[in-house]
């Protein structure tokens, strides 16, 4: 599965927003130094999707707040 990302970094609190379309916005409280915000994201879409961290990778937009992920359900 793949899912189209929009990440806020630096915010208040953590949490993720299905948006109508499909997409999420992800809110991190992570700064984007370091690779920190990406694995935030990760972890963060690990537990929302019930998979291991492994199972996530970010294809399009490594330094970017747009991100495209692809989750593998396949368990």
């Amino acid at each position: 599965m793949q899912k189209k990302v929009k990440v806020k970094p630096n915010s208040k609190q953590q949490k993720i927003e299905e948006q109508p379309h499909g997409s999420l916005t992800v809110y991190l409280k992570s700064s984007p130094v370091d690779g920190k915000a990406n694995e935030e994201l990760i972890k963060l879409l690990a537990d929302k999707f019930d998979v291991p961290k492994s199972h996530i990778r970010i294809k399009l937009g490594l330094s970017s707040r747009q991100k495209l992920i692809e989750i593998d359900t396949d368990i």
